[in-house]
Parts: C-alpha cells; sequence; structure tokens
C-alpha cells in the first residue's frame, strides 16, 4: 500500500506555516534539512516567477495565509504539470510530516526484541521487569486508569 501524497497546499503549509517554524525546537536536524531542501526547490522551480519569489521571501518571514495560499495554488499548477517536480517535493514532504509525527504516536502495545529475546510492554506506563531466559514472571498491578 502506497502512502497517501500530499496536496500542494499541504505542502506549501508544511513549507512556509509560521505553525512549523514556533515548534522548530523541537524539529530534528534531520527535518530542519529536509524542510530547508523542500524551500529550495519550491524556490527554485519559481525563481523567474517575480510575483511568486516576492511571496516565497515574505512567506519565509511571515507565513501568513494568504502567502501560504497563493504558494500553494503555484505550486498546484507545478505539480500538474511537471510529475518528477511533483514526485520529489511529495516524497520530501512526506518524509518530514512522517518524522514530525512520529513524535506524537503513542503506542498502547510495544514490542522491543534484543538478540534474539523479545519483550514486550502493553501499558507504557505499567513498571517494566525482565528475567531471564526460559523464566516466566507474571506481575499483577493495579491500574487506577482501566
Amino acid at each position: 500500500m502506497e502512502p497517501a501524497t500530499l496536496t500542494a497546499a499541504a505542502i506549501a503549509t508544511l513549507a512556509f506555516s509560521k505553525a512549523i517554524e514556533k515548534t522548530a525546537e523541537t524539529l530534528t536536524a534531520s527535518v530542519l534539512n529536509k524542510l530547508n531542501n523542500l524551500r529550495e526547490k519550491i524556490f527554485h522551480r519559481f525563481k523567474d516567477t517575480q510575483k511568486l519569489k516576492d511571496t516565497l521571501a515574505k512567506a519565509q518571514k511571515e507565513g501568513s495565509k494568504a502567502d501560504v495560499d497563493l504558494i500553494a495554488a503555484y505550486l498546484q499548477v507545478a505539480m500538474d504539470t511537471d510529475d518528477k517536480f511533483a514526485q520529489d517535493i511529495q516524497q520530501l514532504a512526506q518524509e518530514i510530516n512522517q518524522e514530525i509525527n512520529i513524535g506524537n504516536i503513542e503506542g498502547r502495545n510495544v514490542q522491543n526484541v534484543y538478540g534474539g529475546e523479545a519483550f514486550q510492554s502493553n501499558d507504557a506506563n505499567a513498571p517494566t521487569f525482565q528475567g531471564g531466559s526460559g523464566h516466566n514472571i507474571t506481575f499483577n498491578y493495579n491500574n487506577p486508569n482501566s
């Protein structure tokens, strides 16, 4: 199953929205590099379109909704007419989006395997105990949130 592709509006928002910039302190260096790369690809694509070039520069500083919407409109046309460009920026935006959202995933069933030994935790807030190979350990605890 192929991951869903991001729309031009989603990509423009990801690249130029101030909401992303406000979370910059929580973003990894990898995400920041990819975000800068995405912006550079968009800037390069529209380097000969003066109106959009000015809007891109303004959006990078201010990130207003009107600027992002205008970028999204131009971006949609560019993506519709250039499949390679569309594929490149969609892939990059998807990677950024995935890395940003990976910290928001809250798993209930987590399993770690180290050196052939498996460990599974069904509650991230539960105490963790681990026994030796071939040992069975059962702990019951009272969970007030159940």
